[in-house]
């Protein structure tokens, strides 16, 4: 068995229920894909829409596809056939862009909305507030092809374990308030594969590792 099929099932074996693994498979070749498929991985995610497409076009019409990536709207045509869950949306443009493209494939696509959490300018993201006037803004009422199911956020990139439980307590405060006028919310995106085990001790339902499972990146 290769090391890529025996880090899907270690990883598996230690999610609890109720959490979703992300195999996060960008830079890598459809081989590599599909030696995790092979042994059940079905969710991929990618963080550029035209590698994801191509990918898409070659593999198994069994597979999520969800993107991980910030999300330019002049590219959102090339994912819309057939992308699962958008991870990092930030802003009504972007789901405004996202729902004429669904419409255009007769489809619903489901998105989390991104909220800054980490102490990094690098990181995009909404604020607290500005996720909360959006889900109660009338504009979003008229996007009929798109379903936001929850929050995603990244912590600070840091050996700091406090400050990464810190930034996940926020979140996960934020996703319970909201949830409870918004029901639909049921995901929460949080998790990699430095902090996932922290991410899934404060209660989130979706970890997206990459480099643990398929190895270092190629960015040649």
């Amino acid at each position: 068995m290769s090391h890529i099929s025996e880090n899907i099932k270690k990883y598996r074996e230690q999610m609890p229920e109720g959490v979703t693994l992300v195999a996060v498979s960008k830079t890598k070749p459809v081989s590599d894909l599909m030696e995790a498929y092979e042994v059940g991985q079905r969710i991929f995610g990618e963080n550029k829409i035209q590698e994801m497409a191509a990918k898409w076009e070659e593999m198994p019409k069994d597979i999520e596809w969800h993107m991980i990536g910030h999300v330019q709207r002049n590219k959102v045509k090339y994912m819309a056939p057939f992308v699962n869950l958008i991870h990092a949306v930030d802003s009504l443009k972007l789901l405004k862009e996202i729902n004429k493209e669904a419409l255009k494939n007769n489809r619903t696509i489901n998105c989390l909305l991104q909220v800054k959490i980490a102490d990094e300018d690098s990181k995009f993201g909404l604020s607290q507030e500005d996720t909360t006037a959006l889900l109660t803004s009338e504009n979003l009422q008229d996007l009929k092809n798109i379903k936001i199911i929850g929050l995603m956020g990244m912590a600070t990139f840091t050996d700091n374990q406090d400050q990464i439980i810190s930034e996940f307590k926020v979140l996960k405060s934020c996703f319970d308030t909201l949830q409870k006028d918004y029901p639909q919310l049921t995901q929460l995106s949080m998790g990699m594969s430095a902090d996932f085990k922290i991410a899934i001790a404060e209660g989130s339902t979706m970890v997206r590792i990459g480099s643990s499972i398929f190895g270092a990146r190629n960015y040649n």
